[in-house]
């Protein structure tokens, strides 16, 4: 697969191919679909690995991801002022930390009225195939609490959240939930971005194949050869690290995360979503 393309623009932002991303869209709702639907009904009281959630908030959530989608496209037509900054992924990663308590509210609110997790979910995709076309259109600017924001980086962004809850439903229940490459190649990205804007700089290079390599940290940067400080995992690994799933020391003490060099350290760092 090669590689998202960036633009020369000042933030430097990474664009998506639309028709990429809806066919991870498709792929990823569909697997996580079919992954609620298996789950025993004694999977739904299981705790989810998040803060006070169990396994039926995970699927009430998932359901509001997907759900996000057709409902941005629902909304009334509203003039989106050009003065309003636009908001990048990069941006909406590093900012969903102030946004956290109103979207665990809002999902602990609807799981205590909705008895079916897997209804729900289904509903959420019966409102989301009619609209999966304008889902990806990059010259729809729409409204953001946060700013004025592409639809196509909008769907990207609930892909990302799709490719993290999909694992932690995984995680939580032993069901196998596939997770689409190119879902997950954007996921690592869209992270592996906010980490570079979160720490700008060239002393650690930070690589996640087969999908990212990023510069980050302020210091010397390398210009040749082989760089002096080197952070190298696997995707799933880097998706956990920087949503705060796994913990830096954890990952370290396992093969699938290396780091060399004196400025490797990226615990402070992490998580760059949560």
């Amino acid at each position: 697969m090669p590689p998202a393309r960036r633009t020369s623009s000042p933030r430097d932002r990474r664009t998506y191919d639309p028709n990429r991303i809806r066919t991870a869209l498709i792929n990823q709702v569909e697997a996580v679909t079919d992954a609620a639907h298996r789950l025993g009904p004694d999977s739904f009281a299981l705790p989810s690995g998040l803060p006070g959630w169990d396994v039926h908030h995970l699927l009430v959530h998932i359901a509001q991801q997907i759900e996000a989608v057709p409902g941005q496209l629902g909304r009334p037509e509203t003039e989106v002022s050009t003065r309003t900054p636009e908001l990048s992924l990069t941006r909406w990663a590093l900012a969903t930390a102030g946004a956290a308590g109103r979207l665990d509210e809002a999902t602990r609110r609807e799981a205590a009225e909705v008895t079916d997790g897997p209804a729900r979910i289904d509903r959420a995709v019966a409102d989301l195939e009619p609209v999966i076309e304008s889902a990806v259109r990059e010259d729809l600017v729409i409204p953001h609490d946060f700013g004025r924001m592409r639809m196509l980086d909008f769907t990207v962004s609930r892909l990302v959240e799709l490719v993290v809850h999909s694992d932690d439903l995984a995680r939580a229940t032993g069901v196998r939930v596939a997770l689409d490459r190119q879902a997950t190649a954007a996921a690592v990205r869209v992270l592996a971005d906010a980490l570079a804007a979160k720490a700008p700089g060239g002393s650690v290079e930070v690589r996640v194949p087969p999908f990212a390599v990023v510069q980050a940290v302020e210091g010397p940067r390398h210009t040749r050869g082989t760089p002096p400080n080197v952070v190298e995992t696997d995707p799933l690994t880097w998706i956990r690290l920087a949503t705060g799933r796994t913990s830096w020391a954890e990952a370290l003490a396992t093969p699938h995360l290396a780091a060399s060099g004196e400025r490797s350290d990226l615990s402070a760092l992490l998580p760059v979503l949560s």
